[in-house]
């Protein structure tokens, strides 16, 4: 009883046993030594086997993603007043009006003469921070070299960057870079919405999950869907750690499609072999209709055979 309790699950329904599932962890954590993709383990509810830490995934989107602007406001956080953005202090505002002049003055003296009118013309200074995108305005901020401990919980609703891009209003819509990679931790109990869920929350997409997939997608053309009760981190670790070879896609799952190993293998062949491939194929398909022809035709000669014989011998009696 002891040593079926011992499993890591696949699916809802398939299950591993503890032993596989360590000797593949040893050979995955070997491969990433000296890195932070080396997963962690640990038992729970009479000694299931729970694994974690990072888990790649790959953007393979093909349309636009929205990003979500509700948090735009939370870096903007006064503590000695808990105003936010448009409720100032008149000593915040005097500090935020003094910090603008000195950067605009600083901008201004690194221009030429002949510039610096036409740039005052078109905008004032108070606009210019607004016009940065996020990325580039996180620079300026000023935070403590110690968190308290709300500082810590505004750090875990931190929103990350997608290959370097974060909120700005131009570009709130856009379609990260193919083939680009992030990271998310999970754990081995995680399916594939929860997955879905943290990634997206994790940059803030307004996208709902139920638009997305998980493909495994391998280095031969394979495609292989990976189900909603699946859970990815210990599919990872059954497909090996080395990505060269296979890849978790995050892709739009009306335009995802699974691609089998049979079809898969002649994906990389060239034009004119596929094309020889196919007309053998026709060659045989039409070999396969003359024999069925000529078999059925056969049967049907011999069964109108026995009809006429039975005809001839009702009108005998």
């Amino acid at each position: 009883m002891g040593d079926s309790q011992t499993y890591v699950k696949l699916t809802e329904e398939k299950r591993i046993a503890k032993s596989d599932i360590l000797s593949l962890l040893r050979t995955y954590n070997c491969y990433h030594e000296g890195k932070n993709f080396q997963l962690r383990t640990r038992e729970v509810r009479q000694c299931a086997l729970i694994l974690e830490g990072l888990l790649n995934i790959h953007w393979g989107l093909r349309r636009p993603i929205r990003l979500q602007m509700q948090d735009d406001n939370e870096r903007f956080h006064y503590s000695t007043t808990g105003a936010n953005r448009n409720e100032r202090s008149p000593v915040a505002k005097q500090a935020a009006g003094e910090f603008n002049n000195n950067l605009l003055a600083r901008e201004t003296a690194a221009l030429p003469t002949s510039t610096v009118g036409s740039q005052e013309e078109e905008e004032e200074a108070p606009q210019l921070l607004r016009t940065r995108s996020d990325a580039s305005f996180m620079g300026v901020q000023r935070r403590p070299k110690t968190h308290s401990t709300r500082d810590l919980q505004r750090l875990r609703a931190h929103r990350f960057s997608i290959n370097g891009h974060f909120y700005n209003h131009k570009t709130s819509v856009f379609t990260p870079a193919y083939g680009s990679v992030t990271n998310v931790r999970v754990c081995s109990s995680m399916t594939t919405i929860q997955v879905l869920n943290l990634l997206l929350h994790k940059f803030r997409v307004e996208n709902k999950s139920d638009e997305f997939v998980l493909y495994m997608v391998h280095e031969s053309g394979e495609r292989t869907r990976l189900r909603d009760g699946e859970y990815p981190l210990v599919t990872r670790v059954l497909y090996g750690p080395c990505e060269q070879i296979s890849k978790i896609f995050v892709t739009e799952s009306d335009l995802g499609e699974e691609v089998t190993y049979d079809v898969a293998q002649y994906i990389k062949f060239e034009i004119p072999v596929l094309d020889s491939f196919v007309e053998k194929l026709q060659e045989e398909e039409e070999r396969e209709v003359s024999k069925l022809t000529k078999k059925y035709s056969a049967l049907k000669s011999m069964i109108l055979h026995q009809l006429e014989g039975r005809d001839s011998t009702s009108e005998r009696i």
